[in-house]
């Protein structure tokens, strides 16, 4: 089983009438002030956790005296996706959004953070950096590409889209697997990621999924997550909220080719740095020998690049 080298303890934190399960890691030296809080958002169907790699990865001197914070957003892990422990049908973006600042107004107050996030978490972070660019001081997106553009014309299609999986998700028919053990789980983690190693993949699962009343090992995400958006993508608008960033930008990328696996040719890496183009001070990194969950897959490569960006 992997050893975690920093531990994290975690807590609740009531955001928008939701208990909002955040992890953080604390020097053993205590908080510096003048470091900013180094703030970590994961992506779609994952936790907070996913980042213990990558932590570990970090050098003694650039840990000191710096606060880690990651949450897990509403609907994933242990925070939970409705007021009261209603579970929501659906999620909405712009939530994800709001949920960052209000946690930043209680773990940092009015001080600049730097942001770090993956994939969907990435996706949250550039929009929130454009949106609130006095709050963020330096910004790290993973692998977080946006999506294909989108046509008006598709709007209807998409509206009747979302209120047939609405039906789908109310007749039990997204639930998500469950497995018989632990090791159900970890197998599942690293056939979705080859790179993935054994023993980390032990050690994530205890944190991604946990056993229900029967022993049956349910995964920490709501079956809403799996719905499609209401609303379409707008490049337009990303666009505009990137022209908004100030804070210098580091987009990392794998060295697989994620947008050619998942687009096949509708949205590739190249139209991702056209947009990037818009974002003020933004550079383009690629990690070696790994594919979207990067983190996992190269974390010391990953902690040395973010290191060196965040000074």
């Amino acid at each position: 089983m992997y050893k975690e080298k920093r531990s994290s303890r975690s807590e609740f934190v009531p955001i928008r009438k939701l208990g909002y399960h955040v992890r953080i890691w604390e020097s053993a030296t205590g908080a510096n002030p003048a470091l900013p809080p180094l703030v970590l958002v994961h992506g779609w169907m994952d936790v907070a956790a996913s980042y213990q790699f990558m932590v570990d990865a970090l050098s003694d001197a650039f840990a000191q005296g710096r606060t880690i914070i990651a949450p897990d957003w509403r609907g994933f892990g242990l925070t939970g996706s409705g007021p009261e422990g209603s579970p929501a049908d659906n999620y909405w973006f712009a939530d994800y959004m709001a949920d960052l600042d209000f946690l930043l107004d209680h773990y940092a107050g009015d001080k600049p953070v730097d942001l770090v996030g993956h994939s969907m978490g990435g996706n949250v972070a550039m929009l929130y950096a454009g949106v609130r660019p006095a709050r963020i001081r330096k910004l790290v997106n993973l692998e977080g590409f946006g999506l294909p553009p989108s046509k008006p014309e598709q709007a209807p299609g998409r509206y009747a889209k979302w209120i047939d999986e609405l039906k789908t998700l109310h007749r039990g028919e997204l639930a998500l697997k469950a497995y018989d053990d632990v090791a159900g789980v970890a197998r599942r983690l690293m056939k979705t990621n080859p790179r993935l190693s054994a023993d980390k993949a032990g050690w994530l699962a205890s944190h991604w999924a946990r056993p229900d009343a029967a022993g049956q090992w349910q995964i920490l995400g709501e079956a809403a997550h799996k719905i499609t958006s209401a609303q379409l993508y707008r490049v337009d608008e990303a666009l505009e909220i990137y022209r908004c960033i100030t804070a210098p930008t580091l987009a990392v990328e794998a060295s697989d080719d994620s947008l050619a696996t998942w687009w096949q040719g509708k949205y590739t890496l190249a139209e991702y740095h056209e947009r990037l183009k818009q974002v003020r001070q933004a550079q383009v990194a690629v990690i070696q020998d790994a594919g979207h969950m990067l983190h996992h897959d190269q974390p010391e490569q990953l902690a040395t690049l973010i290191e060196g960006f965040l000074g």
